[in-house]
Protein backbone atom coordinates (compact mmCIF):
# COMPACT_ATOMS: atom_id res chain seq x y z
CA UNK A 1 0.00 0.00 0.00
CA UNK A 2 1.33 3.48 -0.76
CA UNK A 3 0.38 7.05 -1.49
CA UNK A 4 0.60 8.59 -4.95
CA UNK A 5 0.50 6.63 -8.16
CA UNK A 6 0.82 2.92 -8.59
CA UNK A 7 4.54 3.03 -9.29
CA UNK A 8 5.14 3.82 -5.65
CA UNK A 9 2.58 1.32 -4.42
CA UNK A 10 3.50 -0.89 -1.52
CA UNK A 11 2.21 -4.22 -0.30
CA UNK A 12 0.72 -4.19 3.16
CA UNK A 13 0.95 -6.71 5.99
CA UNK A 14 2.45 -7.23 9.45
CA UNK A 15 4.31 -10.18 10.84
CA UNK A 16 2.01 -10.88 13.73
CA UNK A 17 -1.73 -10.53 14.09
CA UNK A 18 -2.95 -7.47 15.92
CA UNK A 19 -6.41 -5.90 16.40
CA UNK A 20 -7.52 -3.74 13.50
CA UNK A 21 -8.52 -0.97 15.91
CA UNK A 22 -6.74 -0.19 19.13
CA UNK A 23 -8.04 3.31 19.81
CA UNK A 24 -9.55 6.08 17.75
CA UNK A 25 -9.71 9.76 18.54
CA UNK A 26 -13.08 10.46 20.18
CA UNK A 27 -13.19 13.77 18.35
CA UNK A 28 -13.13 12.15 14.91
CA UNK A 29 -16.03 9.73 15.40
CA UNK A 30 -18.66 12.52 15.65
CA UNK A 31 -17.17 14.19 12.54
CA UNK A 32 -17.48 10.98 10.57
CA UNK A 33 -21.04 10.47 11.83
CA UNK A 34 -21.89 14.00 10.74
CA UNK A 35 -20.50 13.41 7.23
CA UNK A 36 -22.40 10.12 7.01
CA UNK A 37 -25.62 11.90 7.97
CA UNK A 38 -24.99 14.51 5.27
CA UNK A 39 -24.35 11.71 2.78
CA UNK A 40 -27.63 10.07 3.82
CA UNK A 41 -29.43 13.41 3.31
CA UNK A 42 -28.02 13.44 -0.25
CA UNK A 43 -26.53 16.93 0.02
CA UNK A 44 -24.45 15.92 -2.99
CA UNK A 45 -27.64 16.55 -4.99
CA UNK A 46 -27.30 20.21 -3.93
CA UNK A 47 -23.80 20.39 -5.46
CA UNK A 48 -22.08 20.05 -2.06
CA UNK A 49 -19.26 17.51 -2.17
CA UNK A 50 -18.36 15.44 0.88
CA UNK A 51 -14.96 13.98 1.85
CA UNK A 52 -15.12 10.39 0.59
CA UNK A 53 -12.81 7.41 0.28
CA UNK A 54 -13.66 5.99 -3.14
CA UNK A 55 -12.61 2.39 -3.88
CA UNK A 56 -11.93 1.75 -7.56
CA UNK A 57 -10.27 -1.02 -9.53
CA UNK A 58 -10.51 -3.21 -12.55
CA UNK A 59 -12.88 -6.15 -12.47
CA UNK A 60 -11.41 -9.01 -10.39
CA UNK A 61 -8.65 -6.79 -9.01
CA UNK A 62 -9.42 -7.92 -5.47
CA UNK A 63 -11.54 -5.03 -4.26
CA UNK A 64 -13.94 -7.34 -2.50
CA UNK A 65 -11.09 -9.09 -0.65
CA UNK A 66 -9.75 -5.77 0.67
CA UNK A 67 -13.17 -4.60 1.80
CA UNK A 68 -13.99 -7.95 3.35
CA UNK A 69 -10.76 -7.83 5.34
CA UNK A 70 -11.47 -4.30 6.56
CA UNK A 71 -15.10 -5.03 7.47
CA UNK A 72 -14.69 -8.61 8.63
CA UNK A 73 -17.68 -9.78 6.60
CA UNK A 74 -18.34 -11.65 3.36
CA UNK A 75 -19.35 -9.66 0.28
CA UNK A 76 -20.99 -10.99 -2.91
CA UNK A 77 -18.64 -12.87 -5.20
CA UNK A 78 -18.99 -14.54 -8.54
CA UNK A 79 -18.20 -14.23 -12.23
CA UNK A 80 -18.45 -10.81 -13.85
CA UNK A 81 -19.40 -7.62 -12.05
CA UNK A 82 -20.39 -8.32 -8.46
CA UNK A 83 -20.77 -4.67 -7.42
CA UNK A 84 -23.48 -3.23 -9.67
CA UNK A 85 -24.32 -0.13 -7.62
CA UNK A 86 -22.19 2.25 -5.51
CA UNK A 87 -21.90 0.48 -2.13
CA UNK A 88 -21.43 2.96 0.73
CA UNK A 89 -19.76 0.96 3.50
CA UNK A 90 -20.03 2.58 6.90
CA UNK A 91 -17.80 0.76 9.37
CA UNK A 92 -18.20 1.64 13.04
CA UNK A 93 -16.13 0.10 15.82
CA UNK A 94 -18.60 -1.19 18.37
CA UNK A 95 -17.56 -2.93 21.62
CA UNK A 96 -20.74 -5.04 21.62
CA UNK A 97 -19.95 -8.76 21.12
CA UNK A 98 -22.85 -9.09 18.67
CA UNK A 99 -22.31 -7.37 15.31
CA UNK A 100 -25.10 -5.15 13.92
CA UNK A 101 -25.54 -5.01 10.16
CA UNK A 102 -28.17 -3.19 8.10
CA UNK A 103 -28.78 -2.03 4.54
CA UNK A 104 -30.30 1.29 3.53
CA UNK A 105 -31.71 1.90 0.04
CA UNK A 106 -34.67 3.65 -1.57
CA UNK A 107 -35.68 5.08 1.80
CA UNK A 108 -35.86 1.62 3.42
CA UNK A 109 -33.71 0.01 6.12
CA UNK A 110 -33.24 -3.77 6.17
CA UNK A 111 -31.48 -5.55 9.04
CA UNK A 112 -29.24 -8.51 8.31
CA UNK A 113 -26.37 -10.53 9.86
CA UNK A 114 -22.93 -11.80 8.91
CA UNK A 115 -24.25 -15.08 7.54
CA UNK A 116 -26.78 -13.44 5.23
CA UNK A 117 -25.24 -10.06 4.41
CA UNK A 118 -24.01 -11.19 0.99
CA UNK A 119 -27.48 -12.40 -0.04
CA UNK A 120 -29.06 -9.24 1.39
CA UNK A 121 -26.74 -7.07 -0.71
CA UNK A 122 -27.63 -9.09 -3.83
CA UNK A 123 -31.36 -8.71 -3.10
CA UNK A 124 -31.06 -4.96 -2.51
CA UNK A 125 -28.98 -4.58 -5.68
CA UNK A 126 -31.68 -6.40 -7.65
CA UNK A 127 -34.27 -3.96 -6.35
CA UNK A 128 -32.12 -0.97 -7.36
CA UNK A 129 -30.54 -2.13 -10.62
CA UNK A 130 -32.80 -4.99 -11.67
CA UNK A 131 -32.23 -8.74 -11.79
CA UNK A 132 -29.98 -8.68 -14.84
CA UNK A 133 -26.35 -7.66 -15.10
CA UNK A 134 -26.91 -3.93 -15.58
CA UNK A 135 -25.63 -1.25 -13.23
CA UNK A 136 -27.16 1.78 -11.50
CA UNK A 137 -25.81 4.99 -9.96
CA UNK A 138 -28.29 4.81 -7.08
CA UNK A 139 -26.24 4.07 -3.93
CA UNK A 140 -26.75 1.23 -1.46
CA UNK A 141 -25.54 1.83 2.11
CA UNK A 142 -24.17 -1.00 4.27
CA UNK A 143 -23.81 -0.16 7.97
CA UNK A 144 -21.49 -2.46 9.92
CA UNK A 145 -21.24 -2.00 13.70
CA UNK A 146 -18.71 -4.52 14.89
CA UNK A 147 -15.88 -4.96 17.35
CA UNK A 148 -12.38 -4.67 15.92
CA UNK A 149 -13.27 -2.80 12.69
CA UNK A 150 -11.87 0.64 11.80
CA UNK A 151 -14.09 3.72 11.88
CA UNK A 152 -14.30 4.23 8.14
CA UNK A 153 -16.76 5.17 5.45
CA UNK A 154 -15.91 4.07 1.92
CA UNK A 155 -17.74 3.92 -1.40
CA UNK A 156 -17.10 0.75 -3.38
CA UNK A 157 -17.77 1.27 -7.10
CA UNK A 158 -18.39 -1.31 -9.85
CA UNK A 159 -15.20 -2.87 -11.24
CA UNK A 160 -14.03 -1.64 -14.62
CA UNK A 161 -14.67 -3.93 -17.55
CA UNK A 162 -14.29 -3.16 -21.23
CA UNK A 163 -16.06 -6.12 -22.85
CA UNK A 164 -19.75 -6.60 -22.03
CA UNK A 165 -20.86 -10.15 -21.32
CA UNK A 166 -24.23 -11.62 -22.17
CA UNK A 167 -26.99 -9.66 -20.45
CA UNK A 168 -24.93 -6.48 -20.00
CA UNK A 169 -25.57 -3.28 -21.95
CA UNK A 170 -23.19 -2.69 -24.87
CA UNK A 171 -21.96 0.55 -23.27
CA UNK A 172 -21.18 -1.02 -19.89
CA UNK A 173 -17.67 0.47 -19.89
CA UNK A 174 -18.94 4.00 -20.51
CA UNK A 175 -21.56 3.63 -17.75
CA UNK A 176 -19.02 2.40 -15.19
CA UNK A 177 -16.46 5.01 -16.21
CA UNK A 178 -19.10 7.72 -15.85
CA UNK A 179 -19.97 6.62 -12.31
CA UNK A 180 -16.30 6.39 -11.29
CA UNK A 181 -15.45 9.83 -12.71
CA UNK A 182 -18.44 11.36 -10.91
CA UNK A 183 -17.09 10.10 -7.58
CA UNK A 184 -13.35 10.77 -8.08
CA UNK A 185 -13.43 14.20 -9.74
CA UNK A 186 -14.29 16.20 -6.56
CA UNK A 187 -11.21 17.46 -4.75
CA UNK A 188 -12.71 16.11 -1.51
CA UNK A 189 -12.41 12.49 -2.71
CA UNK A 190 -9.58 10.16 -1.71
CA UNK A 191 -9.07 7.54 -4.44
CA UNK A 192 -8.24 4.05 -3.15
CA UNK A 193 -6.92 2.16 -6.16
CA UNK A 194 -6.98 -1.60 -5.76
CA UNK A 195 -4.48 -3.26 -8.09
CA UNK A 196 -3.65 -6.90 -8.69
CA UNK A 197 0.06 -7.75 -8.38
CA UNK A 198 -0.30 -9.92 -11.47
CA UNK A 199 -0.91 -7.02 -13.90
CA UNK A 200 1.15 -4.15 -15.30
CA UNK A 201 0.15 -1.15 -13.21
CA UNK A 202 0.73 1.28 -16.10
CA UNK A 203 -2.01 -0.40 -18.13
CA UNK A 204 -4.61 -0.43 -15.36
CA UNK A 205 -7.67 1.58 -16.36
CA UNK A 206 -8.36 2.71 -12.78
CA UNK A 207 -4.84 4.20 -12.53
CA UNK A 208 -5.30 6.06 -15.81
CA UNK A 209 -8.62 7.47 -14.59
CA UNK A 210 -7.05 8.54 -11.30
CA UNK A 211 -4.21 10.30 -13.09
CA UNK A 212 -6.70 12.30 -15.17
CA UNK A 213 -8.28 13.89 -12.10
CA UNK A 214 -5.32 13.75 -9.67
CA UNK A 215 -2.23 14.53 -11.71
CA UNK A 216 0.00 15.02 -8.63
CA UNK A 217 -1.19 11.82 -6.93
CA UNK A 218 -1.90 13.69 -3.67
CA UNK A 219 -5.30 12.10 -3.25
CA UNK A 220 -4.54 8.67 -4.66
CA UNK A 221 -3.72 5.65 -2.52
CA UNK A 222 -2.74 2.33 -4.11
CA UNK A 223 -3.32 -1.10 -2.59
CA UNK A 224 -1.67 -4.12 -4.24
CA UNK A 225 -3.49 -7.42 -3.82
CA UNK A 226 -2.91 -11.05 -4.77
CA UNK A 227 0.78 -11.13 -3.83
CA UNK A 228 -0.12 -14.77 -3.30
CA UNK A 229 -3.33 -16.76 -3.43
CA UNK A 230 -5.64 -15.95 -0.54
CA UNK A 231 -6.20 -18.98 1.72
CA UNK A 232 -9.68 -20.32 2.12
CA UNK A 233 -11.43 -20.13 5.47
CA UNK A 234 -11.97 -17.58 8.19
CA UNK A 235 -10.77 -14.03 7.77
CA UNK A 236 -8.79 -14.21 11.02
CA UNK A 237 -6.99 -17.28 9.72
CA UNK A 238 -6.37 -15.47 6.43
CA UNK A 239 -4.69 -12.60 8.25
CA UNK A 240 -2.43 -15.04 10.15
CA UNK A 241 -1.50 -16.80 6.91
CA UNK A 242 -0.85 -13.39 5.38
CA UNK A 243 1.48 -12.45 8.24
CA UNK A 244 3.28 -15.77 7.96
CA UNK A 245 3.74 -15.33 4.23
CA UNK A 246 5.30 -11.88 4.55
CA UNK A 247 7.43 -13.01 7.45
CA UNK A 248 8.97 -16.10 5.79
CA UNK A 249 8.92 -15.48 2.03
CA UNK A 250 12.51 -14.86 0.77
CA UNK A 251 11.49 -11.75 -1.17
CA UNK A 252 8.27 -10.52 0.44
CA UNK A 253 9.82 -10.64 3.90
CA UNK A 254 12.20 -7.83 2.87
CA UNK A 255 9.33 -5.32 2.35
CA UNK A 256 9.03 -2.52 4.92
CA UNK A 257 6.56 -3.75 7.54
CA UNK A 258 5.06 -0.24 7.89
CA UNK A 259 3.52 -0.69 4.46
CA UNK A 260 2.29 -4.24 4.77
CA UNK A 261 -1.06 -5.67 5.83
CA UNK A 262 -4.72 -4.88 6.34
CA UNK A 263 -4.19 -3.39 9.85
CA UNK A 264 -1.70 -0.88 8.43
CA UNK A 265 -4.15 -0.05 5.63
CA UNK A 266 -6.93 0.44 8.18
CA UNK A 267 -4.82 2.82 10.28
CA UNK A 268 -3.68 4.81 7.29
CA UNK A 269 -7.20 5.16 5.91
CA UNK A 270 -8.58 6.37 9.25
CA UNK A 271 -5.78 8.94 9.51
CA UNK A 272 -6.37 10.21 5.97
CA UNK A 273 -10.10 10.29 6.55
CA UNK A 274 -9.74 12.31 9.76
CA UNK A 275 -7.44 14.80 8.06
CA UNK A 276 -9.63 15.41 5.05
CA UNK A 277 -12.83 15.72 7.08
CA UNK A 278 -11.24 18.27 9.42
CA UNK A 279 -9.93 20.23 6.43
CA UNK A 280 -13.18 20.19 4.46
CA UNK A 281 -15.70 20.80 7.26
CA UNK A 282 -15.52 24.65 7.33
CA UNK A 283 -16.04 24.80 3.57
CA UNK A 284 -18.99 22.39 3.79
CA UNK A 285 -20.59 24.63 6.44
CA UNK A 286 -20.14 27.64 4.15
CA UNK A 287 -21.58 25.83 1.12
CA UNK A 288 -24.63 24.65 3.07
CA UNK A 289 -25.28 28.21 4.33
CA UNK A 290 -24.84 29.73 0.87
CA UNK A 291 -27.07 27.19 -0.83
CA UNK A 292 -29.73 27.43 1.90
CA UNK A 293 -29.82 31.24 1.71
CA UNK A 294 -29.97 31.16 -2.10
CA UNK A 295 -32.86 28.65 -2.11
CA UNK A 296 -34.83 30.57 0.53
CA UNK A 297 -34.34 33.77 -1.46
CA UNK A 298 -35.48 32.07 -4.67
CA UNK A 299 -38.50 30.52 -2.94
CA UNK A 300 -39.51 33.91 -1.50
CA UNK A 301 -39.42 35.40 -5.01
CA UNK A 302 -41.88 32.82 -6.32
CA UNK A 303 -45.56 33.79 -6.55
CA UNK A 304 -47.56 33.13 -3.40
CA UNK A 305 -49.77 30.03 -3.33
CA UNK A 306 -53.44 31.05 -3.41
CA UNK A 307 -55.35 29.71 -0.40
CA UNK A 308 -58.65 31.50 -1.02
CA UNK A 309 -60.63 33.39 -3.66
CA UNK A 310 -59.91 36.68 -1.89
CA UNK A 311 -56.16 36.05 -2.11
CA UNK A 312 -56.55 35.08 -5.75
CA UNK A 313 -58.45 38.30 -6.43
CA UNK A 314 -55.70 40.34 -4.80
CA UNK A 315 -53.11 38.59 -6.93
CA UNK A 316 -55.21 39.05 -10.06
CA UNK A 317 -55.48 42.80 -9.40
CA UNK A 318 -51.73 42.92 -9.00
CA UNK A 319 -51.17 40.91 -12.18
CA UNK A 320 -53.22 43.27 -14.35
CA UNK A 321 -51.40 46.26 -12.87
CA UNK A 322 -54.60 47.88 -11.54
CA UNK A 323 -52.87 49.53 -8.59
CA UNK A 324 -50.33 51.22 -10.88
CA UNK A 325 -53.09 52.28 -13.27
CA UNK A 326 -55.14 53.77 -10.44
CA UNK A 327 -52.10 55.63 -9.15
CA UNK A 328 -51.53 57.09 -12.61
CA UNK A 329 -55.23 57.96 -12.84
CA UNK A 330 -54.97 59.87 -9.56
CA UNK A 331 -51.85 61.70 -10.77
CA UNK A 332 -53.61 62.66 -14.01
CA UNK A 333 -56.64 64.04 -12.16
CA UNK A 334 -54.51 66.01 -9.73
CA UNK A 335 -52.26 67.48 -12.42
CA UNK A 336 -54.94 68.61 -14.88
CA UNK A 337 -55.68 72.40 -15.26
CA UNK A 338 -58.89 72.12 -13.25
CA UNK A 339 -56.84 70.89 -10.28
CA UNK A 340 -54.37 73.81 -10.40
CA UNK A 341 -55.48 76.21 -7.62
CA UNK A 342 -52.97 78.88 -8.70
CA UNK A 343 -54.43 79.29 -12.20
CA UNK A 344 -56.14 82.73 -12.47
CA UNK A 345 -56.18 82.82 -8.68
CA UNK A 346 -59.56 84.11 -7.36
CA UNK A 347 -60.59 85.51 -10.77
CA UNK A 348 -63.17 82.82 -11.49
CA UNK A 349 -64.57 83.19 -7.96
CA UNK A 350 -64.80 87.00 -8.38
CA UNK A 351 -66.57 86.60 -11.72
CA UNK A 352 -69.15 84.19 -10.29
CA UNK A 353 -69.74 86.39 -7.24
CA UNK A 354 -70.25 89.53 -9.33
CA UNK A 355 -72.67 87.70 -11.61
CA UNK A 356 -74.65 86.57 -8.55
CA UNK A 357 -74.92 90.06 -7.02
CA UNK A 358 -78.37 91.03 -5.77
CA UNK A 359 -80.29 91.88 -2.62
CA UNK A 360 -78.66 89.78 0.12
CA UNK A 361 -76.98 89.99 3.51
CA UNK A 362 -73.49 91.46 3.47
CA UNK A 363 -70.62 88.91 3.44
CA UNK A 364 -73.13 86.12 2.76
CA UNK A 365 -71.62 83.42 0.56
CA UNK A 366 -74.36 82.07 -1.68
CA UNK A 367 -74.55 78.34 -2.36
CA UNK A 368 -75.14 78.91 -6.06
CA UNK A 369 -71.68 80.44 -6.49
CA UNK A 370 -69.97 77.35 -5.05
CA UNK A 371 -72.21 75.06 -7.13
CA UNK A 372 -71.46 76.95 -10.33
CA UNK A 373 -67.69 76.70 -9.89
CA UNK A 374 -67.93 73.03 -8.88
CA UNK A 375 -70.00 72.20 -11.96
CA UNK A 376 -67.45 73.86 -14.25
CA UNK A 377 -64.52 72.03 -12.66
CA UNK A 378 -66.21 68.62 -12.75
CA UNK A 379 -67.27 69.22 -16.35
CA UNK A 380 -63.64 70.01 -17.18
CA UNK A 381 -62.50 66.55 -16.02
CA UNK A 382 -65.61 64.59 -16.94
CA UNK A 383 -63.98 62.82 -19.90
CA UNK A 384 -60.95 61.62 -17.90
CA UNK A 385 -62.77 58.95 -15.83
CA UNK A 386 -64.43 57.60 -18.97
CA UNK A 387 -61.11 57.41 -20.83
CA UNK A 388 -59.50 55.75 -17.83
CA UNK A 389 -62.14 53.03 -17.62
CA UNK A 390 -61.85 52.40 -21.35
CA UNK A 391 -58.10 52.00 -20.92
CA UNK A 392 -58.51 49.62 -17.96
CA UNK A 393 -61.07 47.41 -19.67
CA UNK A 394 -58.96 47.28 -22.82
CA UNK A 395 -56.06 46.03 -20.70
CA UNK A 396 -58.22 43.56 -18.76
CA UNK A 397 -59.54 42.26 -22.07
CA UNK A 398 -55.98 41.45 -23.19
CA UNK A 399 -55.19 39.68 -19.91
CA UNK A 400 -58.43 37.68 -19.83
CA UNK A 401 -58.20 36.59 -23.46
CA UNK A 402 -54.58 35.58 -22.93
CA UNK A 403 -55.54 33.49 -19.87
CA UNK A 404 -58.48 31.86 -21.65
CA UNK A 405 -56.30 31.06 -24.66
CA UNK A 406 -53.62 29.52 -22.44
CA UNK A 407 -56.02 27.35 -20.47
CA UNK A 408 -57.86 26.18 -23.56
CA UNK A 409 -54.68 25.41 -25.51
CA UNK A 410 -55.37 21.67 -25.21
CA UNK A 411 -58.90 22.17 -26.62
CA UNK A 412 -58.22 23.91 -29.93
CA UNK A 413 -61.74 23.33 -31.17
CA UNK A 414 -63.11 25.33 -28.22
CA UNK A 415 -60.65 28.24 -28.36
CA UNK A 416 -62.60 30.41 -30.81
CA UNK A 417 -65.88 30.15 -28.92
CA UNK A 418 -64.12 30.63 -25.59
CA UNK A 419 -62.33 33.77 -26.77
CA UNK A 420 -65.54 35.15 -28.28
CA UNK A 421 -67.30 34.59 -24.96
CA UNK A 422 -64.50 36.56 -23.32
CA UNK A 423 -64.87 39.46 -25.77
CA UNK A 424 -68.64 39.56 -25.23
CA UNK A 425 -68.31 39.63 -21.44
CA UNK A 426 -65.68 42.40 -21.50
CA UNK A 427 -67.76 44.53 -23.89
CA UNK A 428 -70.84 44.18 -21.69
CA UNK A 429 -68.99 45.02 -18.49
CA UNK A 430 -67.17 47.93 -20.15
CA UNK A 431 -70.54 49.41 -21.10
CA UNK A 432 -71.80 48.97 -17.54
CA UNK A 433 -68.69 50.70 -16.18
CA UNK A 434 -69.06 53.61 -18.60
CA UNK A 435 -72.69 54.17 -17.59
CA UNK A 436 -71.69 53.95 -13.94
CA UNK A 437 -68.89 56.53 -14.18
CA UNK A 438 -71.08 58.96 -16.14
CA UNK A 439 -73.63 58.77 -13.34
CA UNK A 440 -70.92 59.36 -10.73
CA UNK A 441 -69.62 62.41 -12.63
CA UNK A 442 -73.15 63.76 -12.92
CA UNK A 443 -73.65 63.37 -9.16
CA UNK A 444 -70.41 65.21 -8.46
CA UNK A 445 -71.56 68.06 -10.69
CA UNK A 446 -74.90 68.54 -8.99
CA UNK A 447 -74.22 67.57 -5.39
CA UNK A 448 -71.66 69.06 -3.03
CA UNK A 449 -71.42 66.99 0.11
CA UNK A 450 -68.92 65.25 2.32
CA UNK A 451 -68.97 64.00 5.89
CA UNK A 452 -65.20 63.67 6.19
CA UNK A 453 -63.72 65.96 8.89
CA UNK A 454 -60.71 66.52 6.65
CA UNK A 455 -62.69 69.06 4.64
CA UNK A 456 -63.22 71.51 7.54
CA UNK A 457 -59.73 70.88 8.83
CA UNK A 458 -58.20 71.75 5.46
CA UNK A 459 -60.49 74.79 4.96
CA UNK A 460 -59.58 76.22 8.36
CA UNK A 461 -55.90 75.70 7.64
CA UNK A 462 -56.19 77.57 4.35
CA UNK A 463 -58.34 80.38 5.80
CA UNK A 464 -55.76 81.00 8.52
CA UNK A 465 -53.61 82.61 5.81
CA UNK A 466 -56.20 85.18 4.77
CA UNK A 467 -54.85 88.12 6.82
CA UNK A 468 -51.31 87.49 5.57
CA UNK A 469 -52.59 87.33 1.99
CA UNK A 470 -54.48 90.57 2.24
CA UNK A 471 -51.49 92.24 3.87
CA UNK A 472 -49.41 91.28 0.82
CA UNK A 473 -52.03 92.71 -1.53
CA UNK A 474 -52.01 96.04 0.32
CA UNK A 475 -48.26 96.39 -0.21
CA UNK A 476 -47.25 98.38 -3.24
CA UNK A 477 -44.71 96.97 -5.60
CA UNK A 478 -45.54 93.30 -4.97
CA UNK A 479 -47.63 91.15 -7.28
CA UNK A 480 -46.93 87.56 -6.13
CA UNK A 481 -47.04 85.66 -2.85
CA UNK A 482 -47.04 82.08 -1.60
CA UNK A 483 -50.17 80.58 -0.09
CA UNK A 484 -49.49 77.36 1.81
CA UNK A 485 -51.51 74.49 0.40
CA UNK A 486 -52.07 76.39 -2.87
CA UNK A 487 -48.69 77.58 -4.14
CA UNK A 488 -47.35 80.79 -5.57
CA UNK A 489 -50.15 83.05 -6.84
CA UNK A 490 -50.28 86.34 -8.72
CA UNK A 491 -52.60 89.05 -7.40
CA UNK A 492 -51.85 92.21 -9.47
CA UNK A 493 -55.38 92.26 -10.95
CA UNK A 494 -57.11 91.51 -7.65
CA UNK A 495 -56.74 95.02 -6.19
CA UNK A 496 -59.59 96.22 -8.48
CA UNK A 497 -62.09 93.88 -6.80
CA UNK A 498 -61.83 94.83 -3.14
CA UNK A 499 -65.60 94.54 -2.51
CA UNK A 500 -65.78 90.81 -3.25
CA UNK A 501 -62.17 89.86 -2.50
CA UNK A 502 -62.93 88.58 0.99
CA UNK A 503 -65.78 86.35 -0.25
CA UNK A 504 -63.72 85.23 -3.26
CA UNK A 505 -60.86 84.09 -0.99
CA UNK A 506 -63.29 82.17 1.22
CA UNK A 507 -64.95 80.59 -1.81
CA UNK A 508 -61.58 79.64 -3.27
CA UNK A 509 -60.37 77.97 -0.09
CA UNK A 510 -63.62 76.03 0.24
CA UNK A 511 -63.22 74.80 -3.32
CA UNK A 512 -59.55 73.89 -2.85
CA UNK A 513 -60.44 71.83 0.25
CA UNK A 514 -63.51 70.24 -1.35
CA UNK A 515 -61.80 69.51 -4.68
CA UNK A 516 -59.34 67.22 -2.96
CA UNK A 517 -62.33 65.27 -1.61
CA UNK A 518 -63.89 65.06 -5.10
CA UNK A 519 -60.75 63.71 -6.74
CA UNK A 520 -60.08 61.23 -3.95
CA UNK A 521 -63.68 60.05 -4.15
CA UNK A 522 -63.45 59.56 -7.92
CA UNK A 523 -60.31 57.44 -7.56
CA UNK A 524 -61.57 55.40 -4.59
CA UNK A 525 -64.99 54.74 -6.07
CA UNK A 526 -63.43 53.74 -9.40
CA UNK A 527 -61.09 51.33 -7.61
CA UNK A 528 -63.95 49.73 -5.68
CA UNK A 529 -66.08 49.53 -8.79
CA UNK A 530 -63.33 47.84 -10.79
CA UNK A 531 -62.56 45.31 -8.06
CA UNK A 532 -66.26 44.49 -7.77
CA UNK A 533 -66.62 44.24 -11.55
CA UNK A 534 -63.56 42.03 -11.99
CA UNK A 535 -64.72 39.79 -9.15
CA UNK A 536 -68.05 39.38 -10.93
CA UNK A 537 -66.27 38.84 -14.21
CA UNK A 538 -64.09 35.97 -13.09
CA UNK A 539 -66.43 34.36 -10.57
CA UNK A 540 -69.89 34.88 -12.06
CA UNK A 541 -70.02 36.23 -15.58
CA UNK A 542 -67.21 34.10 -16.94
CA UNK A 543 -68.60 30.94 -15.40
CA UNK A 544 -72.07 31.66 -16.73
CA UNK A 545 -70.72 32.11 -20.27
CA UNK A 546 -68.26 29.25 -20.73
CA UNK A 547 -68.47 26.80 -17.81
CA UNK A 548 -70.52 24.34 -19.85
CA UNK A 549 -67.96 24.39 -22.67
CA UNK A 550 -64.64 24.36 -20.89
CA UNK A 551 -64.58 24.34 -17.10
CA UNK A 552 -67.41 22.26 -15.74
CA UNK A 553 -65.09 20.37 -13.44
CA UNK A 554 -63.22 23.37 -12.07
CA UNK A 555 -65.89 25.39 -10.24
CA UNK A 556 -65.10 29.06 -9.63
CA UNK A 557 -63.06 30.45 -12.51
CA UNK A 558 -60.61 32.52 -10.51
CA UNK A 559 -59.08 29.41 -8.93
CA UNK A 560 -58.57 27.89 -12.38
CA UNK A 561 -57.12 31.11 -13.83
CA UNK A 562 -54.51 31.41 -11.11
CA UNK A 563 -53.79 27.72 -10.60
CA UNK A 564 -50.04 27.04 -10.49
CA UNK A 565 -48.62 25.41 -13.58
CA UNK A 566 -46.95 22.01 -13.17
CA UNK A 567 -43.57 23.62 -13.87
CA UNK A 568 -43.99 26.24 -11.13
CA UNK A 569 -45.42 23.81 -8.58
CA UNK A 570 -42.62 21.36 -9.38
CA UNK A 571 -40.00 24.04 -8.89
CA UNK A 572 -41.61 25.12 -5.60
CA UNK A 573 -41.69 21.51 -4.33
CA UNK A 574 -38.05 20.99 -5.33
CA UNK A 575 -36.96 24.17 -3.54
CA UNK A 576 -38.91 23.31 -0.40
CA UNK A 577 -37.39 19.80 -0.29
CA UNK A 578 -33.93 21.27 -0.87
CA UNK A 579 -34.40 23.82 1.91
CA UNK A 580 -35.61 21.10 4.31
CA UNK A 581 -32.58 18.96 3.45
CA UNK A 582 -30.15 21.87 3.86
CA UNK A 583 -31.68 22.92 7.18
CA UNK A 584 -31.25 19.38 8.50
CA UNK A 585 -27.66 19.42 7.22
CA UNK A 586 -27.04 22.75 8.92
CA UNK A 587 -28.38 21.34 12.20
CA UNK A 588 -26.03 18.35 11.92
CA UNK A 589 -23.04 20.63 11.29
CA UNK A 590 -24.02 23.04 14.07
CA UNK A 591 -24.06 20.25 16.63
CA UNK A 592 -20.60 19.10 15.55
CA UNK A 593 -19.20 22.62 15.65
CA UNK A 594 -20.71 23.16 19.09
CA UNK A 595 -19.01 19.97 20.35
CA UNK A 596 -15.68 21.04 18.92
CA UNK A 597 -15.95 24.50 20.53
CA UNK A 598 -16.85 23.09 23.96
Amino acid sequence: MGGGNAKGSEIVNISTYMPLVSSFNDRIRPLLDAVDKLRHLRVIDEGIQLPTIVVVGDQSSGKSSVLESLAGINLPRGQGICTRVPLVMRLQNNPSPKPELSLEFNGNTVSTDEDHVSDAINDATAVIAGNGKGISNTPLTLLVKKNDVPDLTMVDLPGITRVPVHGQPHNIYEQIAGIIMEYIIPEESIILNVLSATVDFTTCESIRMSQKVDKTGERTLAVVTKADKSPEGLLEKARMEEAKLFGTHPLLSKIDKSTVGIPVLARKLTQIQATIISRCLPDIVRQVDDKLNANISELNKMPKIMASVSEAMTAFMRIIGLVEMLNQYSITLNSCPESDPTRDFLMEEIQVLEEAQGIKLPNFLGHNAFQTILWRKVEGISKMPVRFLEQVWHYIEGVVISVLTHHSSNYHQLQCSTKQAGYNIIARMKEQSTNWILEIVQMEKLTDYTCTPEYLKEWNKLMAQKHKFFAEISKSGTCKTNVEGVGEVAFADLRKHQLVLDQAFDLKMRMVAYWKIVLLRLVDCTALHLQHSINNLVNKEMEAEIVNELMVSHGGEIERMLEESPAVSGKREKLEMSIKKLKESKDVLSKILDKNDS
